[in-house]
């Protein structure tokens, strides 16, 4: 049927066909955040209008009764490359094929999650040379207008005569298109001329900085806060997760100084990605400290299946869900920290579900944002206007008399047909 046509509204979890980027498309009775049920209509890519249910011209439309709507997330941390690899049975094939099949494999579990935009930090140098990077980058190339995948360049040393091709290597994958640069400084034989290597060259560049640290030397961190502030278009640092162990006062002084310097913070609440990088794993960055000192602090996911997590699943729900499960958060910013301000953390546009706003958006079945961070298994995304990933889940009950089941929605609050809630 035309898109010019009307529609019956169809559920998320209905046989709707994914709908065209460069159409109209109506959100209807979705519930945001602050508790309106609200219809929302898309087009060209943006948000073109939000009103009470109900009051939008009909077109083709998805019913959304029964579900949050929210901005989307955003993925600030992921390692695409060497994800997907913690399986038995011997090393996996590293070749150029592999790495983008498992690149993509990677990228598209995020996107069913509900991360419309990822940054994968990809290794240069050693015996891989660029071919992971270009891999990566051809991955994104087929993954255009389903998700936004952009790489970091991180090479292993930069300085001295060891350095010498990783600098060579990274100045190169700057020539292949590569808008983001990092590494990490703790495994190099001098961190500070790293650092300051990688800061020269975004400077030269105009490119943004995403470095990995553990943050455990007050010292170093200063150093590295010092050296950045100003740079624009800005640099990222984490997982930080050194800095819980710090003495709190030492802590205060790192997060005040990583402030002032304008550094966003981007913590993995799932696990750091410091065993693969050689450093030393914690639980996570210090968040509310940081926050209090005023620091940007995004959330990431972090490893997906490799050496570093075997068991990630690269759910920015997740992330969000331990940040507030341990008090570092309350549930609405700790959904904050996986898509406002990781999208900033990745230089993206904000997004609200407002009027004039990119259409990124994710619809969670639910009631809430805390009931979304407890249950949210049901999802629908939308990246550039179109739904573009929908999960559907379902839990049944049964007893012995096979004709006697109760099947409801995972996440959507009903009774069941024996009374009580069937969630609980």
């Amino acid at each position: 049927m035309p898109d010019s046509q009307p529609q019956p509204a169809r559920s998320p979890d209905g046989d709707a066909a994914m709908t065209p980027g460069d159409g109209v498309l109506v959100l209807c009775g979705a519930r945001l955040a602050d508790g309106r049920v609200v219809d929302v209509r898309l087009s060209g890519g943006r948000i073109e209008a939000v009103g009470t249910s109900g009051s939008l011209a009909p077109g083709p439309r998805v019913d959304l009764t029964g579900y949050v709507l929210l901005p989307a997330p955003a993925e600030p941390h992921a390692h695409c490359d060497t994800a997907l690899t913690a399986v038995a049975g011997g090393p996996l094939a590293s070749g150029l094929e592999d790495v983008q099949r498992r690149t993509t494999e990677a990228a598209l579990l995020q996107l069913g999650h509900g991360a419309t935009a990822v940054r994968s930090h990809v290794r240069i140098g050693d015996v891989q040379g660029l071919r992971s990077l270009e891999a990566v980058l051809q991955a994104r190339r087929a993954l255009a207008g389903l998700t936004e995948l952009s790489a970091v360049a991180v090479p292993r040393l930069l300085t001295g005569v060891a350095g010498a091709d990783g600098l060579a290597m990274l100045r190169d994958a700057v020539k292949m298109g590569v808008t983001v640069i990092g590494g990490c400084p703790d495994l190099d034989p001098d961190p500070t001329g790293y650092a300051e290597t990688v800061l020269g060259i975004a400077a030269e560049h105009g490119c943004s900085v995403d470095l990995h640290t553990d943050g455990d030397d007050p010292a170093r961190l200063s150093r590295l806060a010092a050296m950045a502030g100003g740079l624009r278009p800005g640099v990222a640092i984490g997982p930080c997760a050194g800095l819980s162990r710090l003495p709190h006062d030492q802590a205060v002084l790192a997060g005040q100084q990583l402030a002032a310097a304008g550094v966003t913070v981007v913590c993995l609440p799932q696990g750091d990605c410091c065993v693969s990088m050689g450093g030393r794993g914690s639980w996570c960055a210090p968040v509310r400290l940081l926050r209090a000192a005023g620091v940007q602090v995004a959330a990431g996911s972090g490893a997906l299946r490799d050496v570093a997590n075997p068991v990630g699943r690269g759910d920015p729900l997740e992330a969000a869900f331990l940040l507030a499960s341990h008090g570092e958060l309350s549930p609405e910013l700790a959904y904050e920290a996986v898509s406002g301000r990781a999208r900033a953390a990745m230089g993206l546009p904000e997004v609200r579900v407002e009027a004039g706003f990119p259409a990124e958006l994710l619809a969670v079945r639910g009631s809430g944002i805390a009931g979304v961070l407890s249950l949210g298994y049901s999802r629908l995304v939308v990246h550039r206007g179109r739904v573009v990933a929908r999960t559907s889940a379902v839990r049944e009950y049964g007893d012995v008399r096979a004709d006697d089941r109760a099947t409801v929605a995972l996440d959507l609050p009903r009774q069941s047909p024996r009374g009580g809630d069937p969630e609980r």
